[in-house]
């Protein structure tokens, strides 16, 4: 693993974490407790900083960045980022699902019990409210989250994320 200070600003890892061989934390990346990075993910606090909760997992591939001097990004609790996604500059609250190869634009604020879909675009400033479904290019609501979606998505990944990264942990 690369963990990197960047102008004197290192990152700083919460307890309980697991972060694999092969992710990258550069710079100001402030993570929770129980967090995961998993392989191949780019955590780069270099430009602005990026802040975590707790039980966060950024799953393979993903890629969390800001704008220089302009647009940092925050995460809040909770909150799985799938595979291949790129998380830019934005702010995402707690108990929120983004899907795989989704891309999160700069001042996108995507409000608690929210799910991106898979795949979904969400340019520029879009604001999702809590509660809601986005996907699509650009992405749009398409559907308010029911409890089962909640319960058996959101907090089962995040979840699974925190039991799959002890595997590792014991190894």
């Amino acid at each position: 693993m690369i963990i990197k200070a960047v102008n004197g600003k290192s990152p700083k890892i919460g307890k309980d974490c697991f972060i694999a061989e092969n992710a990258t934390i550069v710079g100001e990346v402030e993570m929770g407790d129980q967090c995961s990075v998993w392989f191949n993910a780019v955590l780069r606090g270099d430009v602005h900083f990026i802040k975590m909760g707790n039980k966060v997992n950024v799953q393979d591939g993903a890629v969390i960045h800001c704008t220089y001097k302009k647009s940092p990004t925050t995460i809040g609790n909770n909150v799985s980022i799938g595979h291949n996604a790129i998380v830019h500059g934005c702010t995402i609250k707690d108990n929120v699902l983004v899907g795989m190869g989704s891309i999160i634009m700069d001042d996108c604020i995507v409000e608690s019990n929210s799910i991106v879909a898979a795949g979904a675009v969400v340019t520029k400033g879009t604001h999702i409210p809590s509660g809601t479904v986005y996907a699509g290019m650009p992405a749009k609501k398409i559907k308010d989250i029911s409890e089962d979606l909640s319960k058996g998505e959101i907090d089962r990944i995040a979840d699974n994320y925190v039991t799959y990264s002890s595997w590792f942990k014991d190894e």
